[in-house]
């Protein structure tokens, strides 16, 4: 049974390549454009990881992460944050919200997949 990833990126291209890639590498994807619906989905999909970016209109990733870390069901689930936020402080900031995971964009496949594999 192939293991589950949802993606949630806002930005149509990279959501796009992010699914396309993990699709081809034999991953079930479930895409999320909107952040405010990243915790329905995630409860729905069960998910054995989520990639997260952190710059969503309308709601933080941080918080998302945090809100997922938070609920009882989700928690267990790894966390991917793939943001362009990479400014001195933001990785610490982002895995003490509790992702497992940190990648800047622009996002190199290798390093990608590596990181994706790593926590599935």
């Amino acid at each position: 049974m192939a293991k589950r990833i949802l993606v949630v990126e806002d930005n149509d291209l990279n959501r796009k390549l992010f699914c396309d890639l993990l699709r081809a590498k034999g991953f079930e994807v479930e895409p999320v454009a909107d952040g405010r619906e990243a915790i329905e989905k995630t409860r729905l999909f069960m998910p054995q990881l989520v990639v997260m970016d952190i710059q969503l209109p309308n709601i933080s990733g941080i918080d998302l992460i945090e809100a997922i870390k938070a609920d009882e069901e989700l928690k267990a689930i790894p966390i991917l944050a793939v943001t362009a936020y990479a400014g001195k402080g933001d990785e610490e900031t982002i895995r003490a919200a509790g992702a497992e995971g940190y990648l800047a964009k622009p996002v190199s496949i290798g390093p990608f997949m590596a990181a994706v594999n790593a926590l599935v």
